[in-house]
């Protein structure tokens, strides 16, 4: 399910997530079909909060629901996704191989 908070600013090749005056994000290179997920950045003060899983779990839904298949190059979203392997599917055949999925 999409979270209605997050936006997918396509100029910047971010999804952003608003919190108490910051912005947490998770950057990507789009090239169809393939999302790779470069960095997930969460400004410190917000950390622990969840973001970033909230941030994952909507890129993740997104791609899925886009057809595309998710790179995660950034470790906090390969470890996001070694984790909660219910996203197998929307992962690239090669890294699924890489994070034992």
């Amino acid at each position: 399910m999409l979270d209605p908070e997050i936006h997918d600013n396509v100029e910047l090749k971010r999804y952003q997530l608003p919190v108490d005056g910051e912005v947490a994000i998770v950057t990507y290179n789009l090239s169809p079909p393939n999302l790779m997920i470069t960095e997930t950045l969460v400004p410190q003060r917000l950390e622990g909060q969840g973001i970033a899983s909230r941030l994952a779990k909507h890129v993740l839904a997104d791609a899925r629901a886009r057809d595309l298949l998710i790179l995660p190059v950034c470790p906090f979203f390969s470890a996001y996704i070694k984790k909660h392997p219910e996203y197998a599917d929307v992962v690239h055949p090669t890294y699924r191989g890489i994070l034992g999925l």
